[in-house]
């Protein structure tokens, strides 16, 4: 047997309590009105040890004074005021809560329950007060004769779910806010019927403030069920995937035989799923532009309208035109214009566009038999009615107006020196309001219709005129043309003798220079002088060059130079030079590309129209030094007639405009006269050799366009290039690769894209000497097949300038998409230095320029392989 102390055993109530368990055997109860704990009786053992064994948050309060005993998780729940609460009075445990505790003390042991569900507090539960919310459950504890003796307390915080569901909540409210004042219409529809559980303000403006709510689209809106709109919906609910819808028309007829307005949205259906994906609605959301796209109708029509005027020359011809301008564009029944008789208020009427189903004007109208409106017209104020039964000066002739199409009607005046001239009409078979944009729209109208009438009446009086001086002017023109061709023939040799001087001056100097490079090398070599070798090659080399450069611009000014024409989308090559272009003109220089929508194609040399289209911004920048200023670079279609095809001295038809324009200095006119001249330049000796705009010229004109240059001195001037359409496709065909064994050594492969074939064959013949498997293609689409494909490359190594379509960079960018990690080697000229980005590279990019020695071009490869 051992001997000494025995362990005092917590009593069998506490045996399994954790924390609490321990804490309440060491508590001094004597202390308390409890008394000792080995005297506690029955029902007090019963309640501690049930709450202890808990796992939710449980307190009981004993006696009036609520002596708190609790459990582990309770204690969690008190934060820092736990230990301390054990056997505290439940005012001084909690005295932010102490009326609220007396309450419940009184209550349950006069034998009441309460029940609280997340009752807010402020509590010091961390060392400073905070809002909690609780959710609490009070019930009476019993003695042995059945008299409440204590409470229990079930305590549950749900401060964590209040904040969750006050936050959802407001994000609802912003979320209806929104839905409300949104400028879009947006709509919810629920199940496959696509029930209108919400529609705001702006859906209910694009329906026409019809009945919506707990109806299905086919029955709200019937309309729209007959445009294929609740097809539509089926096929998102049953697919499940969104739609989306660009200027789509809806016809609205808010009610049957009502009118029909027309409206153009964009919009996207898209679906609702519930927690577990199943479909349960669709959203709509969109936007409507119709009066946008009106505007842009209006503006269209205006300009069409202006264009079509200029090769008018008859006044019925002119008011035809009006007409039907008025007519397609307002969407009426009738348009119309007509010379007024003021003296007998009638309206002669030269013509009229009708839309199907109304019947041509008698050629006269006398205007009081149909309202009392003249008096308004004759003080220059336009008569807008919207309904002829309702408005008081056509109430009376509502019948005789609308047997001519005109329940609605807008008349505006023509009136020149306080008289009543002409006046344009627009008739509408159904009720309408017209708009301050209608109105706007037909006055102007009106007003070029006033202008280009009286110049065609002008220009046939003078027709008239000149038909008895067209024989003297014929012969006059005869000897004026054989005098202009003795003065252009003395221009050609003028010409043929500058082009001969600047041809030998250059090449003179070039071949001095190689001459004499050459010389004092074969010298130095005859005494075994090989130092300083390579700068004498090097001389001679770079004069060859420059002869090279001399002789292309020379071909391109003569038209003979050799050209791949092929299709090419001029906007896509100007935003493939932009950046180019901006870094080549400097931040001194503003540019700007507008590109026009639907540009057609053109058959040119895509490479040769980068050229040009570059050397015109550096004449442009240059006009513009040292200020700099603003470089817009702008594309457009071009219809020309004969007229305006005979100015640029074309063949009449389609055709793309590139113009550049500056804010520079601009051209007197003698100058802009000899821009084209080959040698003719007007900057500093050096900077020019007169012959970029030559060889702009002969390219443009070798694809058969032309080049016009508008300028005016002190403001600036516009270089245009006109290029004939091409009526066919964009050619999509990628070249065929060469075959590559691709089991060939263990080396690292490198994908060499060189146009020139020589170049190309002496850097592979390099890279294989030195262990590597070489690719060798001669343009960017082959060189990008082979980067998307599966096959090795270790190293890209690519020319910037490339034909094809694609430049080194593009190809370079274009396969760090699917290989991040690829490694690219450029070689660039000069001038080529702004498509890979002027020392701006990428990480794993690099540059080696033109001319370099081969043996450093396969040093930087191995430098770059085994970095």
């Amino acid at each position: 047997m051992s001997s000494g102390i025995p362990t005092q055993q917590p009593p069998a109530f506490l045996s399994s309590g954790g924390e609490m368990a321990q804490r309440i055997a060491r508590h001094d109860w004597a202390a308390t009105p409890l008394g000792p704990l080995a005297a506690w009786p029955d029902h007090i053992r019963w309640a501690i040890s049930t709450i202890l064994r808990a796992s939710m948050p449980m307190a009981t309060l004993w006696g009036e004074s609520g002596i708190l005993i609790y459990n582990d998780a309770y204690a969690a729940f008190s934060g820092q005021r736990h230990p301390q609460l054990l056997g505290c009075h439940i005012g001084d445990a909690w005295p932010e809560a102490a009326q609220f505790n007396r309450h419940v003390v009184n209550t349950v042991l006069a034998g009441g329950t309460l029940s609280y569900r997340d009752q807010e507090f402020v509590l010091k539960l961390h060392g400073r007060a905070e809002p909690v919310w609780i959710n609490l459950d009070y019930s009476p504890l019993l003695d042995g004769t059945g008299q409440p003796v204590g409470v229990l307390a079930l305590v549950v915080d749900t401060t964590a779910k209040v904040q969750a569901e006050r936050q959802l909540k407001g994000e609802r409210e912003r979320f209806a806010q929104l839905f409300e004042q949104s400028p879009s219409f947006m709509a919810m529809l629920e199940g496959p019927d696509h029930r209108i559980a919400l529609a705001n303000p702006g859906y209910l403006r694009l329906v026409g403030h019809r009945p919506l709510l707990g109806l299905t689209v086919a029955q709200a809106l019937p309309d729209a069920a007959a445009q294929g709109y609740v097809e539509l919906l089926d096929r998102v609910y049953s697919s499940g995937e969104a739609l989306t819808a660009h200027a789509a028309r809806y016809a609205r007829q808010a009610e049957p035989g009502g009118p029909v307005l027309e409206h153009y949205v964009d919009f996207v259906f898209q679906p609702i799923r519930d927690a577990s994906g199943a479909m349960t609605g669709i959203f709509v959301e969109g936007v409507d532009i119709t009066e946008r796209m009106a505007a842009e109708a209006r503006r269209e029509a205006l300009a069409r309208f202006s264009d079509q005027l200029r090769s008018l020359d008859s006044v019925d011809a002119v008011c035809l035109a009006a007409a039907e301008t008025l007519g397609r564009t307002l969407k009426v029944s009738r348009a119309g214009y007509g010379a007024v008789d003021a003296a007998a208020q009638a309206v002669h009427v030269h013509h009229d566009w009708m839309a199907p189903g109304c019947d041509p004007l008698a050629p006269v109208l006398h205007l009081p038999d149909f309202g009392g409106f003249v008096d308004d017209l004759s003080r220059d104020e336009s008569v807008c009615v919207a309904d002829v039964r309702g408005d008081a000066r056509t109430r009376d002739r509502a019948q005789a107006l609308e047997a001519l199409c005109a329940r609605a009607f807008m008349n505006m005046p023509v009136v020149e020196h306080g008289q009543l001239v002409a006046m344009l009409f627009a008739h509408h078979e159904h009720v309408r309001e017209w708009t301050a944009e209608d109105i706007a729209f037909m006055r102007e109208v009106a007003a070029r219709t006033r202008t280009a009438a009286e110049r065609a009446r002008t220009e046939a009086q003078l027709r008239q005129v000149n038909e008895s001086l067209e024989q003297a002017v014929a012969q006059r023109t005869h000897e004026l043309m054989e005098v202009e061709a003795k003065y252009r023939q003395s221009q050609k040799m003028e010409a043929i003798g500058q082009l001969t001087g600047g041809i030998a001056h250059d090449f003179n100097n070039l071949l001095g220079a190689m001459s004499a490079s050459l010389q004092v090398l074969e010298k130095r070599i005859a005494l075994q002088k090989f130092d300083n070798a390579e700068r004498y090659i090097a001389m001679a080399q770079g004069s060859v060059r420059r002869a090279a450069s001399l002789t292309q611009r020379l071909l391109a000014f003569s038209r003979r130079q050799t050209l791949d024409p092929k299709p090419v989308d001029v906007n896509r090559l100007i935003g493939s030079i932009e950046e180019m272009v901006r870094r080549t003109v400097g931040p001194g220089v503003e540019v700007e590309v507008v590109g026009a929508g639907g540009l057609w194609l053109t058959r040119v040399d895509a490479s040769q129209l980068e050229n040009a289209v570059l050397n015109l911004c550096i004449n442009a920048r240059d006009a513009m030094s040292p200020r700099g200023g603003r470089l817009t670079i702008e594309t457009a279609n071009k219809w020309l007639d004969d007229r305006a095809a005979t100015e640029r001295e074309l063949a009449p038809g389609q055709y793309i405009s590139v113009c550049v324009t500056d804010t520079g200095a601009g051209m007197e006119p003698d100058v802009a006269a000899r821009a084209f001249d080959p040698f003719f330049t007007t900057k500093p000796m050096g900077q020019g050799t007169g012959l970029g705009l030559s060889m702009v010229y002969g390219f443009v004109r070798q694809s058969g366009g032309q080049v016009r240059i508008y300028s005016v001195p002190g403001e600036g001037t516009t270089m245009c290039l006109y290029l004939p359409r091409y009526l066919g496709d964009a050619d999509p065909d990628v070249p065929e690769l060469p075959a590559i064994d691709g089991h060939r050594g263990e080396g690292e492969v490198v994908l060499v894209i060189e146009d020139e074939s020589i170049i190309r064959g002496l850097i592979a013949e390099e890279l294989e000497n030195l262990g590597y498997r070489v690719i060798s293609v001669g343009d960017g689409p082959a060189g990008l097949h082979v980067l998307q494909s599966e096959r090795r490359v270790d190293l890209l190594l690519t020319d910037v300038g490339l034909p094809g379509g694609l430049n080194g960079r593009q190809v370079a960018d274009a396969a760090r998409v699917t290989r991040p990690g690829l490694k690219v080697l450029f070689i660039t000229g000069y001038a080529e230095n702004a498509a890979v980005g002027n020392g701006l590279l990428e990480y794993g990019m690099e540059v080696i320029t033109k001319p370099f020695d081969v043996g450093a071009l396969a040093a930087k490869v191995r430098e770059m392989i085994e970095r």
